[in-house]
């Protein structure tokens, strides 16, 4: 799987999670479906491709800042939970944030 398609699928992840357990919805609300296809068109023109690292580190940031300001706030309550929910990509992710650069 390339490194656009992994992020992709773990901002979908986490968008979930976050629509689901802290806004209390059985599927994805317009303001999450909203940020998901957001965050999926800025990764589709990441101008760092399949060498990209996660985007808290990445020097060019590429959002918009009222969706950047979301998206901090989805990842700040899904990220630890990933753990419990999706620990496999959880572990992926922050190996390749601390580790792989």
């Amino acid at each position: 799987m390339s490194r656009i398609a992994q992020e992709k699928r773990i901002v979908e992840q986490m968008v979930r999670l976050y629509c689901r357990r802290k806004e209390g919805n059985e599927v994805l609300c317009a303001e999450c479906r909203e940020l998901l296809e957001y965050a999926r068109l800025r990764l589709e023109h990441c101008p760092f491709g399949e060498r990209k690292g996660t985007c808290r580190v990445c020097p060019v940031h590429c959002y918009r800042r009222d969706m950047r300001e979301r998206m901090r706030r989805v990842m700040r309550y899904a990220g630890p939970r990933m753990l419990w929910y999706h620990p496999v990509a959880a572990v992926c992710h922050v190996w390749r944030e601390f580790f792989a650069r």
